[in-house]
């Protein structure tokens, strides 16, 4: 990537409503970049509480980046992304916010009196390790915050950008018991590209999961969603299970399409 070539869009600041300041907003000049704008934001807090009513395993969530340039078709986030005064559809892909300071913002929360430790997941809105982070590198920092304050943790991905971090997280895990869980919803190539058009390919996911393991990170495989018709064949699951099975998967799980509003 080349992300030396940065450039300031012309519209150098955007307004995005729940942000006090301005947005600025940047573009890239790499392949992988091309058409999408980026949102960097200052936020006020770094911590998402889960509902008490929600069937989570965890009450607290951290996402750096709203929007996602994988740009899954079934995404259940996209809806959240009018709250901004942007489309579901191709904004959601090309319209990125990046919460720039979301590291420092967190290490304050944690600091707090008040925080109980509670169980934190990253990647549940949309995924930390899409490809621009390999540019913001925001991700570090927050696996350094949530070490220093042994602060349990977990985190959903589809790239294999997370083995980036292998060695903070081998260094932080008997701190904060982290583990990791890759996104495994099809092999299948025509269904892949179909409703995953940006996204790492499925057997490098369960090669990270393979490396992940083998370094002490428990990480399981997640079938999920399971479409009708696109990739609910029982032969299908099989298969992903026998390779996450050989991939060294801690446990491998599941749900089915969940769609909303404009998705």
């Amino acid at each position: 990537m080349r992300w030396s070539n940065l450039v300031v869009d012309a519209q150098a600041e955007h307004a995005l409503p729940g942000y006090r300041d301005p947005a600025v907003v940047r573009t890239f000049d790499a392949p992988e970049a091309m058409d999408i704008r980026f949102y960097e934001v200052h936020g006020r807090s770094a911590l998402n509480r889960v509902p008490e009513k929600s069937a989570m395993p965890f009450r607290w969530t951290i996402n750096p980046y709203r929007g996602c340039t994988h740009a899954c078709a079934y995404c259940f986030a996209r809806p959240t992304h009018t709250y901004l005064g942007l489309g579901a559809g191709r904004d959601f892909e090309r319209e990125i916010v990046v919460k720039v300071n979301v590291p420092e913002v967190l290490r304050a929360e944690l600091a707090r009196p008040s925080w109980k430790r509670e169980h934190v997941a990253l990647g549940t809105n949309t995924d930390p390790y899409q490809w621009v982070e390999g540019r913001y590198k925001l991700l570090p920092d927050i696996w350094r915050a949530l070490g220093d304050s042994r602060t349990p943790c977990s985190v959903l991905t589809k790239s294999p950008l997370v083995l980036r971090d292998l060695e903070l997280l081998k260094e932080i895990r008997p701190r904060t018991g982290v583990t990791a869980n890759l996104s495994v919803p099809t092999l299948d190539e025509h269904a892949w590209r179909s409703t995953e058009p940006h996204t790492p390919h499925p057997r490098a996911r369960l090669e990270a999961v393979a490396e992940l393991n083998r370094a002490g990170i428990p990480t399981g495989i997640l079938i999920a969603p399971l479409m009708p018709g696109i990739n609910d064949a029982p032969e299908q699951v099989e298969q992903i299970v026998e390779l996450a099975t050989e991939a060294g998967a801690m446990h491998i799980g599941g749900n089915t399409l969940f769609l909303r509003g404009s998705v």
